[in-house]
């Protein structure tokens, strides 16, 4: 390593592959997060298996290794194998059946005649029946080993439902160490950084020149202000705090049909500003029908319940309900997975209007009984396409339909993504009741303030073209994107030691990691951040300036969203892009269009593989003004594009209007 070791989550000297890391987070051996010793996990926990020969599967007392002062196999009184100490027929010491007793036929856990100080039967916790104490319902409640007093259900190491404390399969990492409990830090108090915003860039007043296409029944007439929204005072004022100046254009539709009472699909570019569309409207008629749920209620009733794809963009729309929220009694709170699950429960226990979060960890909240979704009036899906097609279909499907959450028609549901291709709509319509469908804009086309470079390159010439690439942008904060996480890893590991400070963020790093290695490339401390594409979608990171492809991806859609890091807000941006045909051939007809679509030169040689490919590019599907269709439609004209605003609809429900002076305040969907 060298000089370069950022906080806590760089590469470099304290931090380096493969040393022995003083740092909380580096990727080195040893060091304070070893969770050596009595700090480890779960305090002496011994992992899973037998704590004599440390191998797994069997118990201790069944060791066929001896160890220590065991007698090997088999009862501890006479040592024979086949029975348990318990039922020696032999006696020595108790005999058979309860110790407390002496009587046969039940444990002494079960004592009908109590005895001693025993509790009798049933749990020692809480003293029913039914239930040994390792599973006791209410947690706390009696008992006399203060130690456990308050672990609930499940293993008292990892908080988790379905194993033992021995058999916890949370304990080590994929390397064999031993994993930490890990609490996020509070967020900041301070209004500067609650309602810090992304700049407008030079080119923001071309938002003026978007489109907008609306399709359904009865649609709902679009807005020109924040004034006009009818939001609350206090949100209004926490608006303009946040520098948000005029809606953009899928804020100024959606904010009137949420507000209307009416489900919605949303389909806009990136960087168009969807989650305060949903955030603003849904949190004010929250308000205006009163909180439900009380800082006092042993189960939380939310009234909105916001489900993401990725932990990161879950943390974000919570920050950003948060910031709106500022200063009222609502309260936001935050779910998912690489957290303590005890923190995130005391943070629901504490109150719980606006819950967003992941859908595992949203599912096992409400399976443990401390979220309810009885009093739910608004479903959101953050993107809903990006969580299909993760496989999360059958969580949602568990959530909407298994777990008490209200009809389709007694509540409502809000679906907001960038791309919403037809096999999507279809699955989508199983959630919305009678919705309005909005496109802003070509959906799955290029932003086109950013430009688009391609080098035509050998898999082996990348990282020299990328430090060179680096050496000439300087200290512009740059988000390289790679296909595998092991590469991630290896490339911040190299340009840190070439002298390009860099982080790293993918799946399999810890979630501390993750959010230290954005906060550095935020900050700034590594303005370089290698990612896989758990970090393509909605990164709200301000002033990025450049997006490196080191590997494209596998369809032209998550292309599109990557690029979209950049250039955002009427901000210029850069993307640049290492082709190899032998793996990216099935992109290049794609690419050519997108490029041609934003005005963007074509090279030679990208135009002529595209001339002799086959079409095998993935969802990307050109044509008209707009690149989301309702599929509801039978094909159907109409459209085209307003001036000054005005509000015309065209046959089949079809509005499309110039949408005036826009804003952005870095308040688009996030990411995992």
């Amino acid at each position: 390593g060298s000089s370069n070791g950022f906080g806590s989550s760089g590469f470099g000297s304290k931090s380096g592959f493969g040393g022995n890391s003083d740092s909380v987070s580096g990727f080195g051996g040893g060091g304070n997060s070893g969770f050596s010793g009595s700090k480890g996990f779960g305090g002496g926990g011994g992992g899973k298996g037998c704590f004599k020969c440390g191998q797994e599967g069997h118990m201790s007392r069944e060791c066929p290794s001896g160890g220590g002062q065991s007698r090997g196999k088999g009862c501890f009184k006479c040592g024979e194998e086949g029975h348990m100490s318990r039922e020696c027929p032999k006696g020595g010491g108790g005999g058979r059946g309860c110790f407390k007793c002496g009587e046969e036929g039940h444990m002494s856990r079960e004592c009908p005649s109590g005895g001693g100080q025993s509790r009798g039967k049933g749990c020692f916790k809480c003293g029913e029946e039914g239930h040994m104490s390792r599973e006791c319902p209410n947690g706390s409640s009696g008992g006399s080993r203060s130690g456990f007093d308050s672990k609930g259900k499940g293993c008292f190491k990892c908080g988790e439902e379905g194993h033992m404390s021995r058999e916890c399969p949370n304990q080590e990492n994929k390397d064999g160490e031993k994993r930490e409990i890990y609490i996020p830090p509070e967020p900041s108090t301070d209004e500067d950084e609650i309602f810090k915003s992304i700049e407008k860039g030079i080119n923001f007043n071309k938002y003026d020149d978007i489109p907008v296409e609306v399709s359904g029944r009865s649609p709902v007439s679009f807005i020109t202000s924040f004034d006009e929204a009818g939001l609350r005072d206090s949100f209004l004022k926490n608006v303009r705090k946040a520098k948000y100046d005029r809606p953009t254009p899928v804020q100024k539709y959606a904010i009137p049909i949420i507000m209307a009472g009416r489900d919605l699909m949303a389909c806009a570019q990136t960087g168009s500003g969807k989650t305060a569309a949903f955030v603003l409207p849904t949190i004010t008629a929250m308000m205006n029908d009163g909180l439900k749920s009380s800082r006092f209620s042993e189960v939380q009733e939310p009234q909105a319940i916001v489900v993401a794809p990725t932990r990161e963009l879950a943390i974000q729309i919570h920050l950003d309900a948060r910031k709106f929220a500022h200063g009222t009694d609502l309260r936001s709170v935050v779910l998912y997975g690489g957290t303590s699950v005890g923190y995130q429960m005391k943070q629901v226990e504490q109150g719980a209007h606006f819950v967003v979060g992941t859908p595992g960890r949203l599912l096992d909240t409400i399976n443990k009984g401390k979220i309810s979704l009885a009093k739910i009036k608004f479903l959101i899906l953050d993107e809903a396409d990006r969580m299909l097609d993760m496989g999360f279909e059958p969580d949602i499907r568990k959530l909407v339909e298994t777990m008490g959450m209200p009809a389709k028609t007694e509540r409502q549901t809000l679906m907001f993504s960038a791309t919403f291709p037809e096999e999507i709509q279809k699955l989508a319509a199983d959630f919305l009741n009678d919705y309005l469908f909005v496109t802003v804009g070509r959906v799955g086309g290029a932003n086109t303030d950013v430009e688009q470079m391609f080098y035509e390159i050998d898999r082996l010439q990348k990282r020299d073209k990328l430090c060179s690439i680096l050496s000439e942008t300087g200290t512009d904060r740059t988000l390289v994107f790679v296909e595998q996480k092991r590469n991630a890893d290896f490339l911040a590991s190299y340009l840190s030691q070439s002298v390009f400070p860099t982080t790293s963020i993918h799946g399999d790093r810890l979630q501390r990691e993750r959010e230290e290695a954005l906060l550095d490339f935020k900050t700034g401390k590594a303005p370089i951040l290698v990612a896989t594409s758990v970090a393509a979608r909605g990164l709200d990171i301000p002033g990025v300036k450049h997006v490196v492809n080191y590997d494209l991806p596998a369809s032209i859609d998550e292309y599109v969203h990557r690029i979209g890091r950049t250039g955002r807000c009427g901000n210029l941006g850069k993307a640049t892009s290492f082709y190899s045909h032998d793996s990216d051939s099935a992109l290049c007809k794609s690419l050519v269009r997108i490029l041609k679509e934003a005005n963007q030169g074509v090279p030679s040689w990208l135009e002529s593989y595209a001339a002799s490919s086959m079409e095998t590019s993935g969802t990307y599907r050109p044509g008209g003004k707009f690149g989301g269709k309702d599929i509801r439609r039978n094909g159907g004209g109409g459209g085209g594009q307003g001036q000054g605003g005005g509000d015309q609809w065209f046959d089949g429900g079809q509005a499309a209007g110039n949408v005036g002076n826009t804003a952005c305040g870095g308040d688009e969907e996030e990411w995992d």
